[in-house]
């Protein structure tokens, strides 16, 4: 369900329900995909990363880049309102995670580690990613 602010509303369960064990505790729990064992970690064709739980475009194959940590990489978001930045405290470190503005899934981090064009490594895990290939459109 779409509330009125365009925020993609529900309950846990029906998530559970939708998502996968794995891609439903990325997603919905904060967790992270081991290294190097996501499906878009090596992908290089050209086309959109959208958000598995909602569907929202959120990068795009130009700002990827292999920066060689195990997780996609992006320099950017598609839109700089597609992605939210929260403070993430766990796991004793301050990080920046990085949620879908449209249905609040974790996505990953952002780091101040990227490449010169705008110094930021939006690291992603491939499990709140669905590819769709230019190809495809």
């Amino acid at each position: 369900m779409v509330s009125e602010s365009g925020k993609v509303e529900k309950t846990q369960e029906q998530w559970k329900q939708e998502l996968g064990s794995e891609t439903y505790h990325i997603t919905r729990q904060g967790g992270t995909e081991a290294a190097f064992t996501g499906k878009y970690c090596d992908l290089k064709d050209e086309g959109i990363y959208n958000c598995v739980a909602c569907g929202e475009p959120l990068f795009s194959s130009k700002a990827k880049y292999d920066s060689g940590s195990g997780w996609p990489s992006f320099t950017a978001p598609a839109d700089s309102d597609v992605v939210t930045e929260n403070t993430d405290g766990s796991h004793g470190m301050i990080r920046t995670e990085v949620v879908c503005s449209k249905c609040d899934s974790h996505l990953g981090h952002v780091f101040p580690d990227g490449p010169a064009e705008t110094g930021l490594r939006y690291c992603v895990n491939s499990a709140s990613l669905d590819f769709k290939s230019k190809e495809s459109e």
